[in-house]
């Protein structure tokens, strides 16, 4: 078993995060001061360095609280390598009182149909903004097309920042990179376009299709040509699973295969029995792992396990896997926020 353990290293990321919270409890009477005096470079200059301590490439705002004054948003903006990070800063905040609330992504901002944003000193209004929707068959995720009057004025780039960021203001951060597939800012407005708001209803609807567990079934080939049977879950997404960073990887040989190299037999009935334990397993981890992706192919299954560090699932797994009696098993742990090795799989 290999294991990298990172995340517990000294100066790694739960001590830049504890480092954050420490330097918050000195900061905020500053902070405070200075968003009552309306000094927004201030308090950039404030935050900013604080947040590049726990990763430059994550991002931060201030804005209006869902039940505080305020709320501190500390944001991978997407990425998924560092979502975990921003989920265990926000974990790790204190308690949110009457001033100060915290979130790891950008809110849905309430009634934002009647909002107004700045996009390149224009007006960008969200009640003038339609949507083209698409729903690809068989896809958790809706391709959107998005137009703005504003648009034809817009290079490429600026017009696609203000689409997402409508997106994101619509929805949520979060929502949007769990149910939106492609995104284009269009110069014209797409056929059968609706109104913006109505988005959260689209998905909502989408989002009921998959309320209860789903597996996929898939067939394919390796690089050498050889049968490949995959079985995943559907959807499979590590936005909905942020703290599930650590991935182990269960190497299963068999003895009985058939003439595509694929589990026949007895071989067959031990891997279902194996399965079956291992999913109990998961189970009484709770939402501390995730059973995702189960591969055959010449001659061995692997079982792809996503969970969190901290749940000592990696110890656990091992102690399973070392009663298999066809073939010498092997379970190999590394750190994988953005899934990157079941990245064919994921929807």
């Amino acid at each position: 078993m290999r294991l990298f353990g990172r995340k517990d290293e000294p100066g790694g990321p739960a001590d830049a995060i504890a480092g954050f919270w420490t330097w918050w409890a000195q900061a905020r009477p500053r902070v405070d001061s200075l968003l009552a005096a309306d000094d927004t470079a201030g308090l950039a200059e404030e935050i900013s360095p604080a947040v590049e301590a726990l990763s430059p490439d994550l991002v931060w705002g201030v804005t209006t609280g869902r039940s505080a004054l305020h709320a501190l948003i500390v944001s991978s903006a997407g990425n998924p390598e560092l979502r975990p990070l921003a989920h265990r800063w926000a974990l790790a905040a204190p308690a949110s009182d009457m001033m100060w609330e915290f979130h790891p992504s950008r809110p849905a901002v309430p009634d934002a149909a009647n909002l107004s944003l700045q996009v390149a000193g224009r007006e960008f209004a969200l009640d003038l903004l339609m949507l083209g929707l698409r729903v690809p068959s068989g896809s958790p995720r809706i391709d959107v097309a998005a137009y703005h009057p504003i648009f034809p004025d817009l290079d490429d780039e600026t017009r696609t920042e203000a689409a997402v960021l409508a997106l994101d203001t619509l929805l949520g951060e979060d929502e949007v990179a769990r149910w939106v597939g492609d995104i284009t800012a269009a110069t014209a407005p797409p056929i059968d376009a609706v109104a913006a708001v109505h988005l959260p209803a689209v998905v909502a609807d989408l989002a009921s299709e998959y309320q209860q567990e789903q597996w996929a079934l898939m067939e394919g080939q390796t690089a050498g040509g050889a049968r490949l049977i995959v079985t995943a879950r559907h959807p499979l997404r590590p936005v909905d699973h942020p703290l599930l960073d650590q991935h182990i990887a269960i190497t299963l040989p068999y003895a009985e295969s058939d003439e595509d190299g694929l589990p026949a037999g007895e071989s067959a009935v031990a891997l279902r029995e194996f399965e079956e334990h291992l999913a109990g397993l998961v189970d009484r981890l709770g939402g501390t792992a995730l059973l995702a992706v189960l591969v055959s192919s010449e001659g061995a299954r692997m079982v792809h396990i996503y969970a969190d560090p901290a749940a000592n699932a990696a110890a656990t797994v091992g102690e399973l896997v070392a009663g298999w009696k066809e073939g010498h098993p092997t379970v190999e742990v590394d750190d994988d926020p953005g899934w990157i090795s079941i990245s064919p799989f994921l929807t």
